[in-house]
């Protein structure tokens, strides 16, 4: 195990492992003072060897380690790897293919929801992890030797979890299972920032389709700013400003000035003018093309008694199926069911309706009963 600063080893140590079935894969990184994290370190573990590659050493080259994400015939082990997956996807142009996450592999095999990988090491490598450099600062050199070895435990570890996953998907029958979450961590939709998306992350109070035109239009133009300055976006212009700004659609610089987090030297300059242009912008949108929030769904009257009978069934079969209900359906999913048999939830769907979905509508329409028998709750035929 080793730290690589050099390009000439970082390709020799990629050449190496790039014949093994598959390689775990971690990576560390900051984004306190920035709109993109800035990689700082990646760890690679290979059958064979691990090595943590210095992404901020002067010169080198992650060509190599690009190269090798985006071979098909190795595949690229993570654990929660969408944070990791989005860096690669920044700076490479490319999604790692193929993946295994670890921790959505849990899930499916009865581990519990968002399992950590502490736990998972604790449970299946039987070792311990020192979590004392959790909080370093990734960015500063020279690393020492606590900083790589805790960062490489992170992958060496990693290898164990995914065999002992793996075998166990394979024995119960369920790699199929995985594979349709892993198909949404390597869609590149999953990454895609659209500035004109960003105003949904606000916490919206008004429902008025204009003042959501100006939000979006000035929302847009601070995603681009941060993204363009690569710093945090409320380093620009913060939330409860942009809010207050659609709410009040300020025409003039000096009506600009008056929003919160908005100073006067930043509304008389050039982030001013945009910001002007932004809600003039929302304030001609055509009547036709204004933008809506989703309609608050309202549950039929007496309805919510089913959910809450959907609730027991879901937990009950969760648990007879070793898998965590989180990935097989939420509150509102529950509830789309119980409103609709034809609802467009993944628990009608896939294996998630032979598990659930059918059982589902069936105790939704009086075909099956819930009983308690011997202290445990049972899926019984209804007798009506």
């Amino acid at each position: 195990m080793t730290l690589i600063t050099e390009s000439a080893e970082v390709a020799a140590f990629c050449r190496r492992i790039s014949g093994d079935s598959y390689v775990a894969v971690d990576t560390e990184f900051i984004r306190e003072r920035t709109f993109w994290p800035r990689l700082c370190l990646v760890q690679i573990a290979g059958s064979e060897e691990a090595a943590a590659i210095d992404a901020v050493a002067e010169g080198v080259d992650l060509a190599p380690v690009f190269k090798l994400m985006a071979n098909p015939g190795v595949l690229k082990v993570f654990h929660s790897g969408r944070q990791d997956i989005e860096i690669f996807h920044h700076l490479a142009g490319e999604i790692p293919t193929p993946i295994f996450d670890t921790q959505v592999a849990a899930m499916v095999c009865g581990f519990g929801e968002s399992v950590s990988y502490e736990t998972l090491v604790a449970q299946i490598a039987k070792a311990q992890l020192d979590k004392s450099s959790r909080f370093t600062d990734w960015a500063r050199r020279p690393l020492t030797r606590r900083q790589i070895d805790y960062a490489l435990s992170d992958v060496v570890h990693l290898r164990t979890v995914y065999e002992e996953l793996a075998r166990r998907l394979e024995k119960n029958a369920r790699v199929g299972w995985l594979a349709e979450e892993m198909a949404v961590l390597t869609d590149p939709e999953t990454y895609r920032m659209d500035p004109r998306e960003a105003w949904r992350r606000l916490k919206i109070r008004s429902h008025s389709r204009r003042h959501l035109a100006v939000l979006r239009e000035v929302a847009a133009w601070r995603e681009r700013e941060a993204q363009a300055r690569d710093v945090p976006r409320n380093r620009v212009v913060r939330d409860e400003a942009l809010l207050e700004i659609a709410a009040h659609t300020p025409r003039t610089k000096a009506d600009l000035a008056r929003a919160r987090s908005v100073s006067k030297g930043m509304a008389e300059g050039t982030a001013g003018s945009a910001i002007l242009k932004a809600v003039a912008d929302g304030l001609a949108v055509p009547e036709q093309d204004l933008p809506e929030l989703p309609p608050r769904a309202e549950l039929p009257s007496g309805i919510r008694p089913v959910v809450e009978l959907l609730k027991v069934l879901l937990k009950m079969k969760c648990e007879e199926h070793g898998v965590a209900q989180k990935l097989v359906a939420a509150t509102p999913d529950l509830e789309a069911i119980a409103a609709d048999d034809a609802a467009p939830v993944p628990a009608l769907q896939g294996w998630r309706r032979e598990i659930f979905g059918a059982d589902a509508l069936a105790l939704k329409h009086g075909d099956l009963a819930l009983t308690v028998r011997k202290k445990s709750v049972r899926l019984v035929p209804s007798e009506k």
